[in-house]
């Protein structure tokens, strides 16, 4: 029969299950990508696993997101991350390098190929017609180790693109268009795929915006074909040898159908505090803007920037915003110092800051109080910024430049000027020193691990008991995303390798007491839920670190994908309300009672509980495979009884 791209590319890499939606499937995975935000739990996994060598094709450690450094921790964590790239082969790009998501794209990608990683946005590289997916740090290292991934079947929804962009809208109004259509799960459980005319005006670097922020909408992933623009994108970058053509057979069939206009859409916005909030920017005119921020995996391309630099080009900022500039890459920086737009950004009066996330994880660039921040990045979760109560707008670098110029949010149509149409380069510059490539296997071996005083070993945790008396520690809302459970910023993504400290910073944002009252609380806890419960980062540490204080159970009315895995990885059970309206009878400091858990989760996905004293129908989703592992305390100390040689136990940290 014919297939669309997402099935070509599930069934050339299948080694487990039937590929019918909902069925999990187990799938080889040729490349992997870890970042430092998240990469130190994935290092310290490969050590507890005692890994002596990674099985991946190609694995690369990036540090892109914690490059402030404001004390010792954070270089000292980048030289723990170059020591075990070097001990177990992985390649390496140095801080300041570049995001990881473009410089992957330009170095690395491979049409037809598979990739997981231990970052949300991983899923950018379905721009050159991979199968790449966002996972927690474990699923990382046990693929790393040899393992196939395991995932659920998605679905196939495929949106077809007709029509031609108008002047002043970009790719980043193709995926707002999405959000507003969808809302930030219209994309659960099921991989995008975007087909029709309308991508032969879609550059390879357009596709990674939208593809990138299939995130939002909670999807598996996204996909586009390898066809010309993938060829067109290698080729400039170096590496058009690469290129393999991988398109949708003719006749090819979509679960789900969706249809987009190009030419009808218009720009538009994500208002405060979520990317699914998403209106015309005519809407929102004339509010005042304080800060704007270009930049991020999200609008990384050379085009992304250009444009601003020619918007700006001989102008100067409203004198109440500041205008900052992340460049993505050191090669896009380099090229735009080659077409001029460095200088035109320069004179313009913005500050340019170097290669990395910065911003977009809160690393720097805090916005004031209450003062709106348009960013052309992909989440605005509350407090994400680094600014507790923030008010953060997503949207295309012409809604951003235009604001930026006129101190209010403004629709770029209607500045005085034409719209820009920058031309870029038939080559791109290739700057490849600062990726250091893995070491020989007899050099690696004897690498040491480089560990500060800051680098922890991960816990040790204990199965799941039979029996369990719960309290309730703490009852949230719908789209509780892990930037609240777990916050990003300078003040806590520096401890991101010690989750004893990290565990002070649990829901800080929701419930400041919360952490206090999980450690005294000896036999265990819960928590409750509503929709969508996890949404956002792919951060592990929203798990382990409420784990370390206790967390035993969560009931939610849905899960995100990732966090929903996470839970599961790390031996803290997922369940979810048979009747939604019953997460309105269960109140913080109430009791759930479960009674031979063993049994039950072995033979049914029904989970009776008692809520004080009452009964209460709970089910669960996990694979017979993910029941094993939470009974017995996670995947590392499951994969341990199955494995003599992996000892369950982390070594304790060096120092």
């Amino acid at each position: 029969m014919p297939q669309n791209v997402a099935e070509k590319l599930i069934h050339s890499h299948l080694i487990e299950g039937t590929p019918e939606p909902g069925h999990e499937i187990g799938l080889a995975i040729d490349q992997t990508l870890t970042q430092d935000a998240t990469g130190t739990m994935v290092m310290l996994e490969l050590e507890a696993l005692g890994l002596d060598r990674i099985r991946t094709e190609l694995s690369v450690q990036y540090v892109d997101h914690n490059l402030l450094q404001t004390d010792e921790k954070n270089p000292e964590d980048h030289m723990f991350l170059q020591s075990a790239a070097q001990r177990y082969g992985l390649w390496f790009s140095r801080a300041g390098n570049g995001v990881s998501h473009p410089v992957h794209q330009a170095r690395f990608g491979r049409p037809g190929a598979t990739m997981i990683g231990s970052d949300s946005h991983t899923c950018a590289a379905g721009a050159l017609g991979m199968l790449a997916m966002g996972v927690g740090g474990l699923e990382i290292a046990m693929v790393m180790a040899g393992d196939p991934l395991y995932v659920a079947m998605p679905e196939v929804w495929g949106v077809e693109l007709t029509g031609t962009l108008p002047d002043w809208v970009s790719a980043k109004d193709v995926i707002l268009e999405m959000l507003r259509r969808h809302g930030v799960n219209g994309g659960a459980g099921r991989i995008i795929e975007y087909h029709g005319e309308g991508l032969q005006q879609l550059s390879a670097m357009d596709r990674h915006v939208i593809a990138n922020m299939g995130a939002e909408l909670g999807a598996t992933t996204s996909v586009f074909p390898a066809d010309r623009a993938a060829r067109d994108f290698l080729t400039a970058v170096g590496r058009g040898h690469e290129y393999t053509k991988v398109v949708a057979d003719p006749g090819a069939a979509y679960d789900v159908q969706e249809h987009i206009d190009l030419s009808t859409l218009e720009p538009l916005i994500a208002k405060p505090s979520s990317p699914g909030n998403v209106v015309p920017v005519r809407e929102a005119a004339g509010e005042e803007v304080f800060q704007v921020v270009v930049g991020s995996s999200a609008n990384p391309g050379l085009r992304d920037f250009a444009v601003v630099a020619e918007i700006l080009r001989g102008r100067q900022p409203h004198d109440r915003v500041s205008l900052d500039i992340n460049p993505s890459s050191r090669e896009i920086l380099e090229d735009l110092t080659k077409g001029g737009w460095t200088f035109d950004l320069i004179r313009s009066g913005a500050r340019i800051h170097q290669s990395g996330c910065m911003g977009c994880i809160g690393m720097g660039q805090a916005p004031a109080v209450g003062r709106n921040s348009l960013r052309t990045m992909p989440r605005n979760f509350p407090g994400r910024s680094g600014t507790d109560e923030d008010s953060v707008w997503l949207c295309s670098p012409e809604t951003a430049a235009a604001a930026a110029l006129t101190g209010t949010i403004t629709d770029p149509r209607d500045l005085d000027m034409r719209c820009p149409r920058p031309r870029l380069p038939d080559t791109y510059s290739v700057n490849t020193r600062m990726l250091l490539p893995p070491l020989g296997e007899r050099e690696a071996r004897d690498v040491e691990l480089v560990k500060g005083e800051n680098v922890k070993s991960l816990p040790e945790f204990d199965p799941l008991p039979d029996d369990m008396e719960l309290p309730v520690m703490l009852t949230v809302g719908d789209n509780v995303s892990t930037d609240e459970i777990m916050p990003a910023g300078s003040r806590v993504l520096p401890f991101r390798s010690n989750i004893p400290r990290m565990a002070d910073f649990v829901y800080l944002q929701v419930d400041d007491t919360y952490p206090t009252r999980a450690a005294e609380s000896h036999g265990g806890h819960a928590i409750v839920g509503g929709d969508n419960y996890g949404q956002g980062s792919s951060r592990e540490h929203a798990v382990i670190a409420p784990r370390y204080l206790g967390l035993r159970v969560v009931v939610a009315k849905s899960f995100a994908r990732i966090h929903w895995q996470n839970l599961a990885n790390f031996g803290v059970l997922p369940l979810e309300f048979e009747d939604p309206a019953d997460a309105d009878r269960i109140s913080q400091d109430d009791v759930l009672r479960f009674t031979g858990l063993r049994a039950v989760l072995e033979s049914s996905v029904r989970v009776p509980a008692q809520l004080n004293g009452e009964e209460i129908a709970l089910t669960h989703r996990l694979s017979e495979r993910q029941v094993s592992m939470v009974l017995a305390g996670g995947r590392i100390a499951h994969r341990a009884g199955e494995d003599p040689t992996i000892e369950a136990k982390p070594s304790p940290p060096e120092g």
